[in-house]
């Protein structure tokens, strides 16, 4: 039976055969982890998916974060599907993919849907983070692609709040202004006007990173 992971507690542990080799979740650990799963092997929007994620995979790699796919497809399928993208697109797919024939890790991260497919995993999205926390999800329906570039963003913006221990707004990128946390004490709340801060409410207020 499908489970559901949570966020912000430790990920599902997982040891799976993969397109290079063995993986578990413990290799990944000290690193950020996007972990997608995928309907299905030679299907179209699937390899759309898998171009953009291969174009991009040097920027997440920039980020300190590993990519690692997932369908219910068996190794030999993803081999043959990976050399296919490379010789139809020119795309050289460079992270693995596990086969997850048993479905086992597939029903840990809740990636099948009975709504959608009792065999076929949706287009869920994992991120882990180095202390193998998981620290999003994002779910699409098997019809439509997913947003690489959100992805990008997303990552960034977690990064950017553990780092800065901030929080970022509707379409925030890299550069722009971020909120700061809203006071936690009725004289916290009185005194921000008066802090610095591009101040709008003492509950609303954003800085610039470097200051």
């Amino acid at each position: 039976m499908s489970t559901m992971p949570r966020l912000n507690e430790t990920a599902p542990d997982f040891s799976a055969e993969t397109t290079h080799g063995p993986r578990s979740l413990g290799d990944y650990r000290g690193k950020w982890l996007i972990l997608f799963s995928h309907p299905a092997d030679f299907t179209p929007v699937c390899t759309t998916e898998f171009i953009a994620f291969s174009r991009n995979y040097e920027k997440f790699q920039a980020l300190g974060c590993d990519l690692l796919g997932l369908s219910i497809d068996s190794n030999f399928a993803h081999i043959a599907w990976a050399r296919n993208i490379e010789e139809n697109f020119g795309v050289k797919v460079p992270f693995p993919i596990i086969a997850d024939l048993s479905m086992s890790v597939a029903n840990e991260y809740g990636m099948i849907q009975p709504g959608a497919s009792d065999t076929s995993a949706v287009r869920a999205t994992f991120f882990i983070d180095p202390e193998s926390k998981l620290r999003a999800m994002v779910y699409y329906p098997m019809t439509n692609g997913r947003s690489i570039a959100e992805f990008l963003r997303l990552l960034e913006a977690l990064q950017t709040s553990d780092k800065h221990t901030v929080a970022t707004p509707e379409a925030w990128q890299p550069g722009e202004k971020v909120i700061v946390p809203p006071p936690k004490t009725q004289a916290d709340a009185e005194s921000r006007k008066a802090a610095g801060y591009d101040y709008t409410d003492w509950y609303f207020s954003k800085k610039d990173l470097a200051k």
